[in-house]
C-alpha cells in the first residue's frame, strides 16, 4: 500500500480547505482546481502565498468524494529519500508541494519523470507547487523539464491587506471567535504578514481567550504577541 510508505507526521491540517481559502485574483485556479478534472497542474508564487494551503484542500476534497489522493511536501525534513515517488501512480490524485527542493538532483528529477509518466498513462492526476516556474528552478533533465512545462500553470497572486483581514475574520468566525475590524488591522500590523503566519497566531490566540475566557481586544493580543 501507497500509505504505508509515507512518513507518518504527513497529516493534512484540518483547517486546510477551499471554504476558507480567500481566493481574490486566484479564482481561475479555484475553478480549475474545484470544478475540472485537469490531468496537470503547476502552481508556483513566493512563500506563504497559498501553495500548499490549495494542496491540501485538493487532497480533502478528492478524500470527500470517495477519491485517492496523497500530498508530499519535499520540504518535510522526513522525506530524504526520492523513492517516496514509487507507487504514487496508484492514486487518483497525487499533489508535490515545494518542487524547487529537488531541483538539480539527478536521482529525483529521474524518479519524478517515471512517475509523471506512469500517472499519465493512467490517466491520474498530478498538482505540484513550487517558487518560480519550471524554467525558473534549475531543473536539470531536460524531459522532465518538458513535461513540467506541459499543461495548466498559473501564479499564485498575494493577497491585499483588505482581503488578508477578510481571511482573517473568517478564520476567526470558523474558529467561533469575533475578530473586529479594528482587531484585526492591529494583528496585521503588529505580526508577519503572510497568512501562514497570521493563521497560526490565530490559532494561538483561539487556545490562550478560551483557557482565559476572554475576548480578543487589542490589549489581550497585545499580551500574548
Amino acid at each position: 500500500m501507497v500509505y504505508q510508505q509515507l512518513p507518518l507526521n504527513l497529516r493534512l491540517r484540518a483547517d486546510a480547505t477551499f471554504s476558507n481559502f480567500v481566493a481574490h485574483g486566484n479564482e481561475a485556479i479555484m475553478h480549475t482546481l474545484c470544478q475540472t478534472e485537469e490531468p496537470y497542474v503547476y502552481l508556483w508564487g513566493e512563500n506563504a502565498s497559498g501553495k500548499t494551503h490549495l494542496l491540501q484542500a485538493l487532497c480533502q476534497q478528492d478524500w470527500l468524494e470517495g477519491k485517492t489522493a496523497v500530498y508530499i511536501p519535499l520540504m518535510d525534513e522526513g522525506i530524504t529519500e526520492p523513492d517516496i515517488f514509487l507507487g504514487l501512480e496508484e492514486m487518483d490524485l497525487v499533489c508535490i508541494d515545494d518542487l524547487h527542493v529537488i531541483a538539480g538532483q539527478a536521482e529525483w528529477e529521474s524518479m519524478l519523470f517515471n512517475l509523471f509518466n506512469a500517472i499519465q498513462e493512467r490517466a491520474g492526476r498530478l498538482v505540484v507547487s513550487a517558487r518560480a516556474t519550471p524554467n525558473a528552478i534549475d531543473i536539470q533533465l531536460a524531459d522532465l523539464r518538458s513535461r513540467l512545462n506541459w499543461g495548466v500553470m498559473y501564479q499564485i497572486n498575494g493577497l491585499q491587506d483588505s482581503d488578508k483581514i477578510d481571511a482573517l475574520q473568517t478564520r476567526a468566525a470558523q474558529l467561533g471567535m469575533n475578530l473586529s475590524l479594528e482587531v484585526a488591522d492591529y494583528l496585521l500590523k503588529h505580526s508577519p504578514r503572510d497568512m501562514a503566519s497570521l493563521f497560526a497566531l490565530l490559532r494561538k490566540l483561539d487556545t490562550a481567550s478560551l483557557a482565559e475566557k476572554r475576548r480578543l481586544t487589542i490589549p489581550f493580543i497585545r499580551q500574548h504577541l
